[in-house]
């Protein structure tokens, strides 16, 4: 388990993406090992189904009041704030050529890149408070390119930039800031490539694990970025993807027929 705060009582995580995914395996994680969560979504219904024990706020975290409400919500509820986990995410890019394609974009980047930098921002004078951590959820699509996923790419790619920065503005604070790069997860963004057999099976076959991660493996890796024994970590990007982005694709995995 993560440390106590100094007073003994169970630490305070703020969670963003919260109602489904890895956030909501985050979430759920950590309140089961007993920390106070505060959980944000813009999915009402999502957060509904969370556990009683989970305090929830509906909101876009593009938005900078919607981070600062969350921040004031954790500090109203339980008088501090140890860990944020910044997961909120959205994809959808399209074509560049595309009508539109700029403005859908922004959408992309308002929720991945400007959500983080607002959240963190509202965050920091609680986390320097409690010399606490932050993480961030970036992508293996934020390591390399993906055909047709350019703003998606670009968005989660900045994060893993940004984390660094901040990392080193922040660290003589007692600030931890990292980031979490999971690869192909079973949540909703992946379901139609589960409803796809033989697409799925091309898929795996590219994974050196040969599997998609559950949720639950990449809250796990969250918590551990968000516990003591990562101490000593900061400003770095967790690849927690099956081996996914070591593995060039030029020849077939050990095993696997050309």
């Amino acid at each position: 388990m993560s440390a106590p705060s100094p007073t003994g009582a169970p630490r305070v995580v703020l969670v963003t993406g919260a109602a489904s995914g890895i956030g909501r395996a985050t979430a759920e994680l950590f309140a089961e090992r007993g920390e106070h969560v505060v959980a944000v979504d813009v999915s009402a219904r999502g957060l509904e189904s969370l556990g009683d024990g989970i305090v929830t706020l509906v909101g876009d975290v593009s938005a900078e009041e919607v981070n600062r409400a969350a921040v004031r919500t954790a500090l109203e509820r339980f008088g501090r704030l140890d860990t944020v986990v910044l997961n909120a995410g959205t994809g959808g890019t399209p074509p560049l050529e595309t009508p539109g394609s700029v403005e859908a974009a922004d959408r992309i980047f308002g929720v991945n890149l400007r959500g983080p930098i607002h959240g963190l921002k509202a965050a920091i004078p609680a986390l320097r408070e409690a010399r606490g951590s932050a993480i961030i959820t970036s992508s293996v699509a934020g390591l390399r390119g993906d055909p047709g996923n350019w703003a998606y790419n670009a968005s989660k790619g900045a994060l893993v930039n940004l984390v660094r920065a901040f990392a080193i503005d922040y660290a003589a604070q007692g600030v931890r800031i990292n980031a979490l790069a999971p690869g192909l997860t079973r949540t909703g963004i992946t379901a139609n490539v589960h409803r796809d057999p033989e697409l799925l099976a091309v898929i795996e076959r590219r994974i050196p694990l040969g599997r998609f991660a559950e949720p639950r493996e990449q809250a796990e890796s969250i918590w551990f970025l968000a516990s003591p024994a990562a101490g000593y970590i900061t400003g770095t990007t967790l690849v927690v993807d099956g081996g996914l982005d070591a593995n060039l694709g030029i020849l077939p995995l050990p095993g696997q027929p050309f």
